[in-house]
């Protein structure tokens, strides 16, 4: 079986875990300027990029790897979420956006082949993109709302980079994460199908927006049925929401695209929100609860944490999930189904 073949036939059984958040990990970690740098020559303190680890510290990061599969994980995520030429312009370590993610890929598989040998359950790897700092969408001048920073193109190169990486580098899919821009997420998915289709082989993409308001939107605008509407063109392994503002905030918006997605949903959270120094409060045993009431309704077949969780939290929720009944997939009728900011549905 290709491993998405796999992961579905495991999903269709039970419900699956994710990892959790990686900066928590790495925060906790306490490294200094110096570990992050290396014997890497920059001109920017390179304190906080933490996707250069995989070249700098990569028994950090797999260390990090190896808790959250001991903790339960099924599917760990690659430590690239700013691993492209956009992001690390930040840090003035753009040359070396190809050789972060291929050893992040490397030590992620490495960790994912080696949980797999102790004990035959299957592990995946997902390639993590996240969105940049930059946005197809917006402006980000307000006296001149048709300016754009990058465009279409630029952003699709940019991500192609990465995904080339990624791919080379032995990930099972690409997860296209912390969606704010629905449009930058357009040009991950173009991107990623183009790198795939390269290398010659499968590699299926995994996508995920974040709620950046309480009504439910993305910073673009979109409500999450929109969103679907907007993307299920691409035909994703897994769709869901991460990030946001807690379990808790994120049930009605995760119920609403459970109803409507003909595919798996997966869906990681933050440990709530931040407190005033920018911590995370909420303990592994209160974020599981939060997670049960998801249950109920049915709305998973993924689940795992964002900011602010640890190898604890995984290991609570995957407790908690432990005989629940995963998400059953819909087949919804068939429609022309259109997005702007708001879903539309074609009457026949």
């Amino acid at each position: 079986m290709t491993p998405a073949e796999k992961l579905k036939s495991i999903a269709a059984t039970r419900i699956m875990m994710l990892d959790g958040g990686y900066g928590t990990a790495i925060q906790a970690a306490k490294l200094t300027e110096e570990d992050f740098r290396g014997a890497l020559d920059f001109t920017h303190d390179q304190k906080g990029n933490n996707d250069i680890l995989a070249l700098t510290c990569p028994a950090v990061i797999a260390g990090i790897h190896r808790a959250y599969l001991d903790a339960g994980s099924d599917i760990i995520e690659t430590n690239t979420f700013s691993a492209n030429r956009i992001s690390q312009a930040d840090y003035g370590a753009e040359h070396l956006v190809r050789e972060i993610n291929l050893e992040s890929a490397r030590v992620a598989r490495e960790e994912a082949n080696a949980a797999e040998a102790r004990d035959g359950k299957p592990r995946f790897v997902a390639g993590a993109i996240g969105p940049t700092n930059k946005t197809l969408s917006l402006s980000p001048d307000v006296n001149d709302p048709g300016y754009r920073e990058v465009d279409f193109d630029t952003m699709r190169d940019v991500y192609r980079e990465q995904c080339d990486a990624l791919v080379e580098g032995g990930v099972d899919f690409i997860l296209i994460e912390t969606i704010f821009d629905t449009l930058n997420a357009k040009s991950a998915a173009m991107a990623a199908r183009d790198a795939a289709e390269a290398a010659g082989r499968e590699v299926p993409i995994m996508i995920s927006m974040t709620i950046t308001d309480m009504a439910g939107r993305n910073l673009s605008g979109h409500t999450v049925e929109a969103f679907w509407h907007a993307v299920r063109h691409i035909k994703p392994l897994t769709i869901g929401l991460n990030c946001s503002f807690g379990a808790d905030l994120l049930r009605p918006h995760l119920a609403a695209l459970a109803r409507q997605a003909d595919t798996l949903v997966m869906a990681y959270p933050n440990a709530g929100l931040p407190n005033d120094l920018g911590q995370y409060d909420e303990l592994p045993e209160h974020t599981a609860e939060l997670i049960k009431v998801w249950l109920k309704d049915g709305l998973i077949n993924i689940v795992g944490g964002c900011c602010g969780t640890t190898p604890a939290h995984i290991g609570a929720i995957a407790r908690a999930v432990a005989d629940a009944q995963p998400r059953a997939v819909p087949t919804p009728p068939v429609q022309t189904r259109l997005a702007g900011l708001e879903p539309f549905t074609m009457a026949a």
